[in-house]
């Protein structure tokens, strides 16, 4: 079972990668429109995610402990957002389409705060992969392997254009191609980690289960609201972002139903 758990968090890093590695291939910066549809794809899939992958399964766990339903899913979905609200105003970083750096002052560059940005809104991804792992190793409610499997796969799918947005802006701004590839490659490398600590955690405290799935959720749609929403409909007016958010989301939604 662990060989399927390291397989299942390894999936969403190798996403970040093979998104970072365009920046060999795809010359000049990526056009905004593009930018936008991807955003608003990752958007998709982390709203779903955090609906049938996260919230629900906590509310089903709650209710075969015998607690009331609402409680765990509630607790730990605000948690969640608190969470990454202090990460957010603490850790120095920077977002694309700003031109100041947010939480405490850093001698960082440009280019560390902008991987910043993106390793603090991976690392919700990797507790959620690493969450679903840990009850369905443990044969916690209606999450199997199969429905862990297919989360991994949707985050990476989402990490995909996730990498090549934080490469290919970075070329773009002068970094040399490998540096810009480290780089985004760098920030998926919080995934995987966050994952396996996940799991260790859920495995020595298994009644809190419910309540980190919904810390998950809630970190997961801190991210949405506060940063890949905001950024898919920068700039000039556009449904774009819409459209790569209505993709993402019914794609996720598929997958974890199909194979859940």
């Amino acid at each position: 079972m662990w060989t399927n758990a390291i397989i299942g968090i390894l999936i969403p890093l190798i996403g970040t990668t093979a998104g970072s590695a365009l920046v060999f291939f795809l010359r000049g910066e990526m056009r905004p429109w593009v930018q936008k549809l991807l955003l608003g794809f990752a958007s998709g899939v982390m709203i779903a995610a955090s609906v049938w992958s996260l919230l629900i399964p906590a509310i089903d766990m709650a209710e075969e402990q015998g607690s009331a339903a609402w409680v765990p899913a509630a607790i730990g979905f605000l948690l969640g957002v608190g969470f990454l609200l202090l990460l957010d105003s603490v850790v120095p970083h920077q977002h694309l389409d700003c031109d100041r750096p947010e939480g405490c002052p850093s001698g960082l560059g440009k280019s560390a705060m902008l991987t910043l940005a993106v390793t603090l809104h991976n690392l919700p991804e990797g507790m959620a992969v690493g969450v679903v792992f840990a009850a369905a190793m443990q044969g916690e409610g209606s999450l199997s392997l199969a429905s862990a499997f297919a989360l991994s796969a949707g985050i990476a799918m989402q990490n995909l254009p996730e990498g090549a947005v934080i490469s290919m802006p970075l070329a773009g701004r002068g970094a040399s191609r490998g540096r810009a590839f480290l780089l985004g490659f760098g920030s998926g490398v919080v995934e995987p980690a966050g994952a396996l600590l996940t799991i260790l955690l859920t495995g020595l405290i298994t009644p809190v289960l419910p309540y980190i799935l919904a810390f998950a959720a809630g970190a997961m749609l801190y991210v949405v609201i506060e940063e890949l929403i905001p950024e898919s409909q920068s700039g000039e007016h556009s449904n774009i972002g819409t459209v790569g958010a209505a993709a993402g989301f019914a794609l996720m939604m598929i997958l974890d139903v199909a194979l859940g």
